[in-house]
């Protein structure tokens, strides 16, 4: 079983964030960031990042996800690559491929897609 303790991507807070996309907004295209990003909101289109990603619980995000170290809370469709991290919590659920070094799904969490280990220049 996954220890969580001490990582600091599950235990957020809201001050952890440069930018928090909320509840009410929905954004259709390409979003790029180079600091930690929380969604709320929806999302259509692709995400690229060089730092983390919470798509926290209620956030509908339909996109392909290239970032650092991705934390789903909410509902992906899309394939997700994290170069790091990916984590899957019991409210989150990812319909698509998966590409990380490292891939942590929580019981009760939903998964449908591949999922490839990968070694670190390879993520």
């Amino acid at each position: 079983m996954y220890d969580n303790k001490g990582c600091d991507l599950i235990d957020y807070e809201d001050s952890d964030f440069n930018t928090i996309m909320a509840s009410d907004i929905s954004f259709t295209g390409k979003i790029h960031f180079t600091k930690p990003f929380m969604i709320r909101g929806k999302v259509n289109g692709t995400i690229s990042a060089e730092s983390d990603l919470v798509v926290d619980e209620g956030a509908v995000v339909n996109a392909n996800i290239s970032a650092e170290r991705v934390l789903v809370r909410g509902t992906v469709k899309g394939n997700v690559n994290g170069h790091d991290l990916v984590f899957v919590t019991s409210s989150g659920s990812i319909t698509g491929d998966i590409t990380s070094r490292q891939v942590v799904l929580e019981p009760g969490s939903i998964f449908s897609g591949r999922c490839a280990m990968v070694k670190e220049n390879e993520a």
